[in-house]
């Protein structure tokens, strides 16, 4: 019993082992059939084949057989081994039959250039009883597929490697490129075109020149203009005409030296009104034009007298031709003139003690150029000076009815001059070159005296101090200087004092009327400048800056600041404020009084003057307009016409 329980016990470990085995081999068989149909990508001569892995099923396996899971392994190890070969086979095969065409046509390029192929190997295991079959269908289809994809490889692969990492779209471009090229080389266009070429490039035959006819010697030729041919009518040849130059006519020709007739322009100069006008001017005795022993007026009365300055539309005449660049009054306490200098180098007198039915305006020619300056000789009422851009300074003389030439220089343009001494035989004069020319009257001959090379650039203005009279003051671009008359150097002269506080051009400089301890400066940086000269030395203070406007623009005259001859710390200059107006300050820089005209004065006065004794104030403008403000006070004399004392009357409200 314990024996055959043994062998029982045995075969029953037995049947577990087997039953164990079994269950391995199913399980192993079960984990194959979960392999996941995707396909593994391996790298094959640079190519990327697709391999499937196919499943197979042990539904047929029987436990009573237990060799049979066996055999079926090695059966598919040997259909493995066999697809190996045959799949090492077939590549080889493809290759030789893609790269041997592709070598001989590119053997420059074929060792470093690499072809790309891509298998698709499919393993597929059927049951047991089809296992024969199954190889051989896989190997079939192993077969056809390389064959199909080494054929498509062949179509749209190039074989070079830069073109390795081109798109399918790119690479079948590429090869419509090459297939046209090829197309295009196969019509030998080229040898075409080189034909043409030499069939252009033959050498045609010249083409024959017209022969022209030869003139007959008796044949009439076309009419021309005797004129032309420059014969007369018989034939007979003209003597050549000389060809004069052409002359340019300067715009202002210089006028010719020496004394000129005094005769006006807009009048006859035979009429009994002027003559009558002369005869008035010869008579008038000499007035002095300075009262220093007066005691000045106090700011307030001062006031008072400019609040009782009025202007109306007989003030208002039109005297020159073109813009005002100088205006004068004559000293006279009892007839009033006005003398104005123009751009046009005329100078108008206008007699404000006109009848009514009198213009009163009488305008000479006594220069080619502008005016600049423009004065009443101190000695003799009778005598009006002035000074012009053409090199000449001139003396109008009313007695004798004549201009006569005082100094005269071609060479030269003047800018400005003033009398060195109270008797006015001696002039000073300035030069726009910068010199200075000291002249004398008593000598003979129209010559300066001295000519003085200054250190500056270009003068604009030159004014004589009032007390001290060997000390006078010049205006150039930017520097105000000072000299002394008795120190003066033909080969240059220094200044004895400099005035540098100015920053742009300078349009001029003047002592003060009386005592000259002030100097007044008007710059183009819209500043006058007051400063104290009272003592002459190497340094003279700045006392005042006044900001004013003073840029004019091109049309317009300069402004120039002028003191007032009656009131020693006063200055007057034009505006350019709206309404228009001539502005009065104080050098302490308040503005004292501006003169209104209304509808009178709707320009821009540039250069002004006042009386020296009386208050009457006359200003310029560049149309040639003259505007005089007079006080209330000479509406009451007999110098005015009855026209202006009335108008003056009805502002009052006398009347």
């Amino acid at each position: 019993m314990s024996g055959s329980r043994a062998g029982s016990e045995e075969k029953a470990g037995l049947s577990r082992q087997r039953l164990q085995v079994k269950v391995n081999e199913y399980k192993e068989n079960q984990n194959i059939t979960c392999v996941s149909l995707r396909p593994v990508q391996t790298t094959v001569l640079g190519k990327t084949p697709k391999v499937f892995l196919v499943p197979f099923s042990l539904s047929n396996y029987k436990p009573d057989q237990p060799k049979h899971p066996k055999s079926l392994l090695d059966k598919n190890s040997n259909n493995e081994v066999a697809c190996k070969k045959c799949k090492k086979t077939e590549i080889r095969k493809t290759c030789r039959r893609i790269l041997t065409p592709r070598m001989a046509a590119t053997s420059s390029k074929a060792e470093s250039t690499l072809q790309k192929t891509s298998l698709d190997v499919y393993t597929e295991s059927d049951k047991q009883q089809h296992k024969s079959t199954s190889d051989t269908v896989i190997l079939r289809e192993v077969d056809r597929e390389s064959s199909q994809d080494l054929d498509s490889d062949e179509d749209t692969t190039p074989g070079l490697d830069e073109f390795s990492g081109l798109s399918p779209y790119e690479r079948k471009r590429l090869k419509n490129i090459s297939e046209n090229a090829n197309f295009f080389a196969s019509l030998q266009l080229s040898e075409s075109a080189a034909r043409l070429r030499e069939m252009i490039k033959r050498r045609q035959p010249p083409a024959s020149k017209r022969k022209k006819p030869k003139k007959r010697e008796n044949e009439t030729g076309c009419r021309r203009s005797m004129r032309l041919l420059k014969v007369d009518p018989s034939g007979v040849s003209l003597p050549a005409t000389p060809t004069q130059p052409t002359l340019i006519e300067d715009e202002n020709p210089m006028l010719p030296p020496g004394p000129l007739e005094m005769t006006p322009e807009n009048q006859d100069a035979d009429s009994e009104l002027f003559k009558r006008f002369l005869q008035t001017w010869a008579e008038v005795s000499k007035t002095s034009g300075k009262n220093t022993e007066k005691d000045l007026p106090n700011i307030k009365s001062y006031k008072a007298n400019l609040n009782g300055m009025v202007i109306n539309e007989d003030t208002v005449r039109k005297v020159t031709k073109g813009s005002v660049f100088s205006v004068a009054l004559h000293p006279s306490e009892i007839r009033t003139l006005v003398a104005a200098g123009a751009k046009s180098g005329q100078v108008g007198l206008w007699d404000l003690t006109h009848q009514s039915k009198e213009d009163g305006v009488y305008v000479f020619q006594p220069h080619s150029q502008p005016v600049s300056c423009l004065y009443f000789s101190p000695a003799n009422p009778a005598h009006i000076l002035s000074l012009s851009y053409d090199g000449t300074l001139r003396c109008g003389d009313f007695s004798r009815a004549i201009f006569e030439e005082v100094y005269r220089d071609e060479r030269s343009s003047f800018s400005s001059f003033d009398f060195l001494g109270e008797d006015a035989s001696t002039l000073i004069v300035g030069h726009w070159n910068g010199n200075i020319s000291l002249v004398d009257r008593r000598t003979p001959g129209t010559s300066y005296e001295k000519l003085i090379n200054s250190s500056l650039r270009k003068i604009r203005t030159v004014h004589v101090h009032p007390v001290h009279r060997q000390y006078f003051i010049t205006a150039g671009l930017r520097d105000t200087h000072i000299y002394d008359t008795r120190h003066l150097n033909p080969r240059g002269s220094q200044p004895l004092i400099s005035l540098t506080e100015h920053t742009k051009s300078i349009a001029s400089a003047y002592f003060s009327p009386l005592t000259g301890n002030k100097v007044v400066t008007t710059c183009a940086d819209c500043k006058l400048r007051i400063f104290d000269s009272s003592c002459i030395s190497s340094e003279i203070p700045l006392l005042t800056t006044i900001r004013h406007n003073t840029i004019t623009g091109r049309w317009l005259t300069r402004f120039q600041a002028v003191w007032d001859p009656k009131q020693e710390d006063c200055i007057i200059v034009g505006s350019m404020a709206h309404p228009r107006r001539v502005e009065i300050f104080h050098e302490t820089g308040k503005q004292v009084h501006s003169f209104f005209g209304g509808e009178c004065l709707v320009s821009v006065c540039s250069i002004n003057a006042m009386h020296p004794t009386r208050y009457i104030l006359a200003g310029g403008n560049s149309s040639g307009k003259v505007h005089v403000s007079v006080s209330r006070m000479s509406l009451e004399e007999n110098d005015l016409p009855e026209s202006i004392r009335i108008s003056g009357a009805l502002q009052d409200g006398n009347l």
